[in-house]
């Protein structure tokens, strides 16, 4: 049987082309022998079992492929928090943090509705739910597996005010009669454009699940819908928090008409225009 550090070079110069390889190595070996990261720098000279062994030397072939690695690991760290995750779920990305920043900007921070429109694994609304307890939020999304993953993720993490519910954009909403009522919809939809669609990466091409993803021809056809259907749900003064793709910020600004009255854009680390912020008139 091979040891921790053993495990960690032979892991090492089967992924050295990737570009973190020390750390994925070291979270896949810790997935196999159920460790925590103290452990391992602890004793480096533990030895695996045959079969923690067998799994690791697997997630490792499944990394080659092109298997993300947080679908190999189950977890996806997003707001300091790490959540579930599994194929057929959106993986959180870290400029999407920027919507939780911005809700919490512009909260009152206290009893507020903020629904979460796509709400994938649920990093999102799970997220507000730690930074602002008053607040009251709906998640939807239309996936079944998505919400299974997302109410996981508010159960194991202790938020279990939040309220899920599935359907398609809008439609759960006008079951629980909530227009005119909320003073935040937030949603990070799909975006991509066909083009951008088969420009991405293998590993997310064919891993990721496509409808959270690829948004029509153009890349814009959810966010036109949420657009044009949000201002019936927001109360007047209420805000519409939207990500975006790169290159689409004038195309989404050209959506809004006049029941809005402050639209403007919010950029990520790397000064791309990557959310939307209008408020209802």
């Amino acid at each position: 049987m091979s040891t921790l550090q053993e495990l960690f070079y032979q892991g090492l110069s089967l992924l050295k082309d990737l570009p973190q390889p020390s750390l994925e190595v070291k979270l896949l070996l810790l997935k196999s022998a159920s460790l925590e990261e103290a452990q391992f720098f602890a004793n480096p000279h533990q030895a695996l079992s045959k079969r923690e062994e067998k799994l690791y030397f697997r997630l490792i072939k499944e990394r080659l492929a092109g298997v993300p690695l947080s679908y190999l690991t189950g977890i996806k760290e997003f707001w300091s928090i790490p959540f579930r995750v599994s194929p057929g779920v959106l993986i959180p990305r870290p400029e999407t943090e920027l919507i939780v920043e911005k809700v919490l900007e512009k909260s009152s921070k206290k009893e507020e509705l903020i629904v979460d429109i796509g709400t994938g694994c649920g990093n999102i609304a799970v997220s507000l739910a730690k930074e602002l307890p008053l607040a009251n939020i709906i998640a939807t999304d239309v996936s079944r597996k998505a919400l299974r993953i997302a109410r996981l993720n508010a159960k194991l993490l202790g938020f279990t005010r939040i309220i899920f519910i599935q359907g398609d954009l809008f439609s759960p909403l006008k079951k629980i009669d909530l227009k005119g009522k909320c003073d935040f919809v937030i949603s990070n939809p799909p975006y991509l454009s066909a083009k951008d669609w088969e420009a991405l990466p293998v590993e997310i091409r064919e891993h990721e699940p496509r409808k959270a993803l690829l948004a029509g021809e153009r890349g814009l056809e959810v966010i036109k819908k949420i657009v044009q259907r949000s201002p019936q749900f927001l109360k007047p003064g209420a805000w519409l928090i939207l990500e975006i793709g790169a290159g689409q910020s004038l195309k989404a600004l050209g959506l809004f008409d006049s029941r809005w009255k402050e639209i403007f854009l919010a950029r990520d680390l790397s000064q791309i225009p990557r959310l939307v912020l209008a408020q209802k008139a």
